[in-house]
């Protein structure tokens, strides 16, 4: 590749040079010819004036001695009076020479009025093309002139070697620059080969290819150019391709989402359905099996209802639609609340609830009833995988400028393996108990949303057989609220 852009260059570089050439011949020797021409005109004006010194007085003129004086001179010569009469001539007899006061031969009019003329043109005697330089006359010949006359081939021949001379030493000046063409031809065929290389990683989905960038000028400017391009395309590549991955997950949620509620409706509605018909065939009349058949199918309609209910309140919140009323509470009016809400469930269970009181001044900027139900899913977590005699404590206490609200038990704990997706939708770390005590799944990932709502984090430390410990935050005042964004680990997804 970069030998072709090379030669390329190269040879433009070239016929740019010839072209140069060219143009210098031309006007070159326009130049050399006019010079030459203008020299000649002097040298043979200057040479006319010499012979019309050495004419003879009023004699006769001897064409025998004008012939000489013209072989001397190195041209044609002819003597003419100023009425245009031809008086001698070193190449025609002047008796057969038409009158030259005319137009036709203005060197002659301007050496009438005494002054030197010249002019090139073909000679109607001789037939061909001359230099005529005339001069006045001598004084014994008032008013006339004489005119010397030059072949034209010999002004082309001697313009021929100036034009040569000029060629020659113009094609040696060239040869500099020749060479120094070629070596920018190769820098400047390298640069557009890296370029060029540069593009096709680009076209082939390499943006990490990156070109020097070399100084201030034109292709360091393109190469600062192409590395910026490079840039923006591998960030927009790098974007895409999250949220490609992002899409990928929320799709495969999606999924699981629809798997886990077809799942999690199939089983209460196929007993719902199989007690119905029981009861429908028969068995509304058995005293002894109606009644538990009915309880039955309350249960799973009550565990439909929570699912439903469930479902619907973490589609508002994680869509942002559930309303939110922050105001300052109190953190042991929020803890007291929970604690009597969930006591009859906690001693019917024979499970010790206790709460460990929060400082006085300890408040959370927040929505009660988002706090209620956050508390309420922890502690009935708690209370269902709590042995009896077991216990269970709630508590609060400051953390910098948010409130830390925390639920131990004594529980049967989870294994840490478990711990990262304690808080996906559906997911139960014993199933078969969850079903049992009549959980949805969903519980931790509503209070996950609902923690996150308020711009709060939540976590949890477990041993098996030991316990489990959830924490999670709110913020402390109205300007904790408005001054922390979300984390993005609690987002809803």
């Amino acid at each position: 590749m970069t030998g072709r852009i090379f030669l390329k260059l190269l040879l433009g570089l070239f016929c740019l040079l010839l072209l140069a050439l060219v143009a210098v011949d031309y006007f070159a020797t326009r130049v050399a010819k006019d010079t030459y021409i203008r020299n000649l005109v002097e040298q043979r004006a200057d040479n006319a004036r010499v012979l019309a010194l050495a004419l003879p007085g009023s004699a006769p003129l001897d064409g025998e001695k004008v012939r000489e004086m013209a072989r001397a001179s190195g041209g044609r010569l002819t003597v003419v009076r100023s009425d245009g009469r031809v008086l001698a001539d070193s190449e025609a007899d002047p008796a057969r020479m038409e009158n030259h006061r005319s137009s036709a031969r203005p060197e002659l009019l301007r050496a009438f009025a005494g002054q030197v003329g010249w002019d090139i043109r073909r000679s109607a005697t001789m037939g061909i093309r001359f230099l005529y330089v005339a001069v006045p006359g001598p004084k014994d010949l008032p008013g006339g002139a004489l005119r010397l006359a030059v072949p034209l081939a010999e002004v082309d021949r001697q313009v021929a070697g100036i034009r040569g001379r000029v060629l020659v030493s113009t094609a040696l000046a060239f040869l500099p620059a020749i060479a120094v063409a070629a070596l920018v031809a190769r820098r400047i065929s390298r640069r557009f080969a890296a370029v060029m290389a540069h593009a096709g990683e680009l076209a082939r989905g390499n943006f990490r290819a990156r070109l020097p960038e070399a100084g201030s000028s034109e292709f360091g400017q393109l190469a600062r150019t192409l590395n910026d391009t490079a840039e923006e395309l591998e960030k927009t590549l790098e974007q895409l391709q999250r949220e490609h991955a992002e899409l990928e997950k929320v799709e495969r949620i999606r999924k699981d989402f629809v798997i886990n509620v077809s799942h999690e409706l199939r089983t209460p509605l196929a007993s719902i359905q199989g007690y119905t018909e029981t009861l429908m065939d028969g068995a509304l009349d058995d005293q002894e099996h109606n009644l538990r058949f009915l309880g039955i199918i309350r249960r799973n309609a009550e565990r439909l209802a929570r699912l439903t209910e469930d479902l619907l309140t973490l589609s508002r919140v994680e869509q942002k639609r559930q309303n939110f009323e922050f105001a300052s509470h109190p953190a042991n009016e929020l803890l007291t609340e929970a604690v009597d809400l969930v006591r009859p469930m906690a001693e019917k269970s024979d499970i010790r609830l206790e709460m460990e009181t929060a400082p006085a001044a300890a408040a959370a900027w927040c929505d009660g009833e988002a706090v209620s139900q956050i508390l309420s899913n922890l502690l009935d977590n708690a209370i269902k995988y709590t042995p009896r005699g077991g216990s269970i404590a709630v508590g609060a206490q400051p953390a910098g400028r948010f409130l830390e609200v925390y639920v131990r038990d004594t529980g049967i704990g989870i294994p840490a393996e478990e711990l990262p997706r304690l808080f996906e939708r559906f997911y139960r770390v014993d199933k078969a108990r969850s079903r049992q005590l009549g959980g949805t799944g969903l519980g931790l990932s509503i209070v996950k949303h609902l923690v996150a709502a308020h711009h709060g984090t939540i976590r949890v430390e477990s041993r098996i057989h030991e316990g489990s410990t959830f924490y999670f935050t709110l913020p402390g005042d109205e300007s904790t609220l408005n001054g922390e964004r979300l984390n993005p680990e609690f987002t809803a997804s």
